[in-house]
């Protein structure tokens, strides 16, 4: 085995690969402000269990603080740099290995490096107020490579500043029935992934949260994504092997590596 993925919901994925486990954005909660978890179980205690966690951006639901208690003293915590400075409650997290990162930093987890990667995407944590730290996304090297890439949009040189990757955990939709500037919707993520020439991906950050009251507003937005993706993928990326997870369920790639 490569490397394993699971998929929890939204962002939060565990990647495991060389015998280290690695958490992404965890968000463990049923609802947040005004979302509600429509699609999937909170993901279980299990999922908590990792070697290193990795935080994209600080907006709350990939940077969720309650979630964030929920890991084991010692595990290693990878934030964007001024993180601390703008959250200050990320002090409060006592006995977490907590590293702040910026684009180029790597960091070692066992027997692998993780190398922080651009994101397009506004990395403020409240929507006004200056810009304290950028997003990020993450290229995860063992036996395979693994690029997580947060929250973010197309941007020039996207391949070149990602590399060479196996595997690409792709955002493809949202938490409402607009998308914003700085996302991918499943159009722009297959183009992405054309750009990126992986073996493997698996869309993430759609169907599990939604605004209360707005069910029955652009439902498609809410539950279409997924499939879109796999549909636009195959036609601007017909050799990448797209695995369209259900909430809680893993899978183990192919790479060549």
């Amino acid at each position: 085995m490569a490397v394993e993925v699971t998929w929890w919901g939204h962002a939060t994925c565990t990647v495991e690969d060389s015998g280290v486990r690695v958490l992404t954005d965890p968000l463990f909660a049923r609802r947040l402000a005004h979302l509600r978890r429509r699609r999937g179980a909170v993901p279980p205690p299990e999922a908590a269990v990792a070697d290193v966690v990795l935080v994209s951006h600080l907006h709350s639901d990939h940077l969720h603080l309650p979630s964030l208690a929920r890991l084991a003293p010692g595990t290693r915590l990878v934030v964007p740099r001024g993180a601390v400075r703008a959250v200050p409650r990320l002090r409060a997290l006592r006995g977490l290995q907590l590293t702040e990162v910026a684009v180029g930093d790597e960091v070692e987890a066992g027997a692998l490096r993780v190398r922080a990667v651009p994101a397009l995407h506004d990395g403020r944590r409240l929507p006004v107020g200056p810009e304290r730290c950028p997003a990020l996304g993450y290229v995860i090297e063992g036996r395979a490579r693994t690029y997580f890439a947060g929250d973010t949009g197309l941007f020039d040189g996207m391949a070149d500043a990602v590399g060479e990757v196996d595997v690409a955990l792709l955002p493809v939709g949202g938490w409402g029935p607009y998308l914003g500037h700085g996302h991918l919707d499943a159009g722009r993520a297959a183009q992405a992934l054309a750009r990126l020439g992986p073996a493997a991906a698996v869309p993430v950050h759609y169907g599990t949260y939604w605004p209360i009251g707005l069910d029955g507003v652009r439902p498609h937005e809410f539950h279409a994504p997924g499939d879109e993706f796999v549909r636009q993928a195959a036609r601007v990326a017909p050799k990448v092997v797209v695995h369209r997870l259900a909430h809680g369920e893993r899978v183990r790639p192919e790479v060549a590596r």
